[in-house]
């Protein structure tokens, strides 16, 4: 072993990486008459457990698909600083209202610009997605993007409870990949801020559930809050960084919220 190799695997060893997801978090993800009809969504890079942001330019595309048809709200996102409690230097995330005007389920998506993480050497780019449904017409929330990858939800991505089971398909260049290896972390926040969850272990941290020849897979979310799935492949293109053509890591990322009964 080379010491540039043996020097990477000790740091792997002393470090785990965290999980990347991006994410696109919506003020509510049910919408009814007695609401406000006006969403206000995030849209950010982090490591949703450790509470950790990472920088975030503006996306190459940003846009939601509502009754078969795609509205591109890229020129409408705002960029904003937050940081964590654990985080000394702020970083950048992205924010847009958005106003309901008709029935039904709005799917929001983001393709971000490529995200060089140097602990990998290779770019990140996370296509995500999360679905609002709108006054009581429940009609779409099945509906493919036709991102290069995304995960198809077999289970309605709404008005979830604590402990439901979610299930969706991984699809990459609108195939399913088999045996995909999905993350799935939860939002560890709560309305200030504040860390709520202290995992015991570092697996503790990112789940992982493996999908079936099908590209299926499912989850039984154990908390209220956020959940965000997240599978990853390699894309067959590279990206020039410093004169060296790098992988590219994509990943189809979904977000889903769950309450409790009561």
């Amino acid at each position: 072993m080379t010491l540039r190799l043996l020097v990477a695997a000790l740091l792997l060893t002393a470090s785990p990486a965290l999980a990347h997801f991006g994410a696109i978090l919506p003020s509510d993800d049910v919408v009814t008459q007695n609401d406000n009809m006006t969403l206000n969504l995030q849209v950010k890079f982090i490591h949703p457990m450790e509470m950790h942001y990472m920088e975030m330019a503006k996306p190459q595309q940003f846009g939601v698909l509502h009754n078969g048809r795609k509205t591109d709200l890229l020129e409408n996102l705002k960029a904003t600083r937050g940081k964590s409690p654990d985080q000394e230097q702020s970083f950048t995330y992205w924010t847009v209202p958005f106003r309901i005007k008709r029935p039904g389920d709005y799917t929001f998506y983001v393709e971000p610009t490529p995200y060089w993480e140097p602990a990998e050497d290779l770019f990140i780019v996370h296509y995500t997605k999360v679905c609002v449904n709108a006054l009581g017409l429940e009609s779409g929330w099945d509906q493919p993007v036709g991102l290069e990858t995304e995960i198809i939800p077999f289970t309605r991505p709404y008005g979830l409870w604590t402990n439901n089971l979610f299930t969706g398909q991984v699809l990459l260049k609108g195939k399913p990949v088999p045996l995909a290896e999905v993350e799935v972390e939860y939002l560890n926040e709560s309305p200030g801020n504040i860390r709520v969850i202290r995992p015991p272990s570092d697996p503790h941290v990112t789940q992982v559930v493996k999908a079936d020849a099908n590209g299926m897979f499912s989850y039984a979310m154990p908390r209220a809050g956020w959940w965000g799935f997240s599978a990853l492949s390699l894309a067959d293109r590279t990206i020039s960084h410093n004169g060296q053509e790098k992988q590219v890591e994509v990943g189809a990322v979904y977000w889903v919220q769950t309450r409790d009964m009561k």
